[in-house]
Formats: C-alpha cells, structure tokens, sequence
C-alpha cells in the first residue's frame, strides 16, 4: 500500500464521515432544549462541535485503515458497522433536536453505543490502530450516554 492509495482513501473516508456528520448538524439545540433542565456536568456549548469535529476525523482515519486492508469477510463486516454506525449517530440529532425525543433518542444512542463497540471490536482484528482510534469515540459517547440518560429523567414529568 502506497501512502498516495491511503491518503486517497483517507480523504474519501473523511468526506462520507463529515458528510454524514453534516446531516445531524442539521438539526441543532433550539429553544425548546434551551428549556430543559441540564444535568449536573453538562458542557458548555462550544465543546461540542470542537469534540464532534476531533472525533469524526478519528473515526474517518480508523475506517481508512480497516479499508485498505485485503478484502475479506471480516473487513466487510467491519465497514458495515462503521456505516452503520454513522447512521445511528446521524439519527441521533433528529430524535433528539428534530423531534424532541428525548427517550427515543436515548434507545437510538445505547444502539449507537453497541455498534461502535462491535466495530472496535471487529476494527481491532484487522487493524489494532483503527480500533484505538475509536476509543475517544466511546469514551465520549459514554458521557453523551450519561446527558442524555440524565435529561430525560430530568425533563420527563414535564
């Protein structure tokens, strides 16, 4: 493998990851979640995009590595559970700040976690790089667990 054929690969994998990203920046905090009651350790708004950004451009790179690995069953599945994932994560905007569905987008972000933990998992066979670069990705998506789990019981008498 060149390093010309990977940083090919490398950019095409960040175009589909930030271009998947963008369409859950489609629907962002409104007044409607401006009204709800925060739990304790809520971030301020700007270190969302900033860790979003970081970790969509790790997620790319680690997608990039499994891709240009020889084709097999195992890479296949892994590539599959990358796109899934970024499904998931995609979805997870519009239930929760397109719908205001705070539970629905709960069930989808504990579906978002499973999935990036089976990638890992299925990355860490074919590229034990790949599946470290996930690694802040479930961190983080461990303390999105947390705010969501939290808002929802918050906000859900209201």
């Amino acid at each position: 493998m060149g390093i010309h054929h990977f940083a090919l690969v490398a950019l095409i994998s960040l175009a589909i990851t930030l271009g998947v990203a963008t369409t859950g920046s489609l629907f962002r905090p409104d007044s409607w979640y401006a009204g709800l009651q925060k739990p304790r350790g809520t971030p301020p708004p700007w270190v969302f995009p900033v860790v979003w950004t970081l970790l969509y451009i790790l997620m790319a790179f680690s997608a990039a590595l499994v891709y240009v690995h020889p084709e097999s069953p195992l890479r296949l599945a892994g590539l599959t559970l990358y796109g899934l994932q970024l499904l998931s994560n995609a979805l997870w905007s519009w239930l929760f700040f397109g719908r205001h569905q705070i539970l629905g987008a709960l069930l989808d972000l504990m579906l978002l976690l499973v999935l990036v933990l089976a990638c890992v998992l299925v990355f860490a066979l074919i590229s034990p790089l790949a599946a470290w670069l996930l690694v802040p990705y479930v961190l983080w998506l461990g303390v999105a667990l947390y705010l969501n789990m939290a808002t929802y019981r918050l906000n859900s008498a209201s």
